[in-house]
């Protein structure tokens, strides 16, 4: 943060700027004092999120490449060949590419929380601050995700810096992975009980995209009963429902944010003006685009005859071999959209409930739900149970979300090795659990702007 703050400050730094009144001599939350302004303000946190340093492409893409679901071509660009080889340093782009940005979100999150409008419209600052709550959530969860070690691994080991507040001139030290978990759920506490359940579609937070949400990170804790809750207020108040097989394609093809409920509970809109253009996640995966990244066989395999999910992946040729492409973002070329990144989806939550029955003893229940999700996607039903249950649930969450940046955080969650494919740098083909190279560096110009932080295991002082 002390990083972020100079680079704010000093950025556009011009001479008539020196003859205004210091930025931080005024609490930034100051400047709103409409809900036209607090609307505007939230517009802006919305719009850090499209970046490709975070959920417009890194967050999503190395969600997969890190784990099993994805492979760099021999036929590419350059891009993630350290991410790809597990050969990250404290000096590398991305790691402080999704440290600031991250932060940067956070920062206007906080703008908006911390805007006092006293003489305002209450219904209307709870719904904006709300939504503010739920982005600064998920931003603190995405950083722990990526800089600390998992909450089921170690709850004290050192987590990301908390900062709800802006001060420039403030040096936090990392907070346990505990608090920050604590943070994270007092966040989307207060954004569920602020917001309504609609929103005007799904590229707005909304009540239930929080709960959502929440149930998500209960998952990441290992608990079950909480994670259970949550899931289960989303389903049964929520009013979402499942793509049905026959339109399943088509939902991927349709780049607008969606406001029917069908599926999609948040997602980061991008249009024809608002967008990564060339940094695009479908840049990566689109044959047209730089094409970088396919899908490894071993998860085209899973896919049984007649799984709609299999139709969002097409072969073809490249680097002189056989490949399976991803074709689940379609729009880099369309003129008039672009594709939304969706972040989190009706299904994940029927999949998060599924896992929570298992683990709690209620196979019936479980299978109930989990098969909800199959006859949706053209599967026959499961009939397991016990831990071969739990297994199955965890491998449709990888056919489920694959591409969407899931997969490797199941892994990690549940403590499992990282056993990648023959397409895989040798020496990256097996990443035992708890290696250090799991976690990414802290940057190392956080570290030498800030003396409190201190750097992950494995990349130094």
């Amino acid at each position: 943060m002390s990083l972020l703050s100079a680079t704010m400050l000093l950025g556009s730094c011009k001479d008539e700027f020196l003859e205004k009144e210091p930025y931080a001599s005024v609490p930034i939350g100051s400047a709103i004092t409409t809900e036209a302004e607090l609307q505007a303000a939230m517009n802006g946190v919305y719009a850090s999120m499209r970046t490709y340093e975070t959920w417009g492409r890194n967050i999503p893409l190395l969600g997969d490449l890190l784990a099993d679901n994805t492979y760099i071509s021999a036929d590419n660009a350059g891009r993630y060949l350290n991410q790809n080889a597990f050969s990250l340093t404290a000096s590398s782009t991305e790691p402080t590419e999704m440290w600031t940005n991250l932060y940067e979100t956070i920062l206007r999150a906080n703008t908006v929380i911390n805007a006092e409008l006293p003489d305002a419209d209450a219904e209307v600052v709870n719904q904006v601050k709300g939504e503010a709550y739920a982005v600064r959530g998920l931003a603190y969860h995405e950083l722990v995700k990526f800089f600390a070690k998992p909450y089921t691994a170690d709850p004290t080991a050192p987590g990301v810096p908390i900062v709800t507040e802006f001060d420039q001139d403030a040096e936090p030290a990392r907070s346990t992975v505990a608090e920050v978990y604590n943070q994270i759920m007092s966040d989307y506490t207060k954004a569920y009980e602020m917001m309504g359940a609609d929103a005007q579609d799904a590229s707005y937070m909304s009540k239930y995209a929080a709960r959502a949400l929440q149930a998500r990170a209960y998952l990441f804790m290992g608990d079950y009963e909480k994670a259970k809750e949550a899931a289960l207020d989303v389903i049964n108040n929520g009013g979402y429902k499942l793509v049905a097989a026959a339109d399943y394609v088509d939902y991927w093809h349709n780049p607008v944010p969606v406001s029917n409920k069908v599926e999609t509970i948040f997602e980061i809109s991008l249009d024809a003006i608002d967008n990564n253009f060339s940094n695009a996640l479908a840049n990566m995966y689109d044959q047209e685009g730089y094409g970088d990244i396919v899908a490894t066989p071993e998860l085209v395999n899973l896919y049984g005859e007649g799984d709609v999910r299999r139709d969002v992946i097409i072969e073809g040729e490249k680097a002189n071999e056989h490949v399976y492409i991803v074709n689940k973002y379609t729009n880099r070329a369309n003129p008039a959209d672009k594709d939304d990144i969706k972040v989190v989806r009706y299904s994940e939550v029927l999949l998060t409930l599924a896992e929570a029955y298992a683990r709690t003893g209620q196979d019936a229940e479980a299978l109930a739900v989990l098969n909800e999700l199959m006859a949706a996607r053209g599967v026959d039903a499961y009939t397991s149970s016990g831990d071969q249950l739990i297994q199955d649930i965890i491998t449709e969450r990888r056919k489920e979300l694959a591409f969407e940046g899931h997969r490797y955080w199941t892994l990690m969650r549940l403590g499992l090795p990282i056993e990648r494919t023959v397409h895989h740098p040798a020496s990256a083909r097996l990443i035992p659990a708890g290696d250090p190279r799991l976690i990414q560096p802290i940057p190392q110009a956080e570290i030498d702007a800030n003396p409190n932080v201190t750097q992950n295991e494995g990349y130094g002082g």
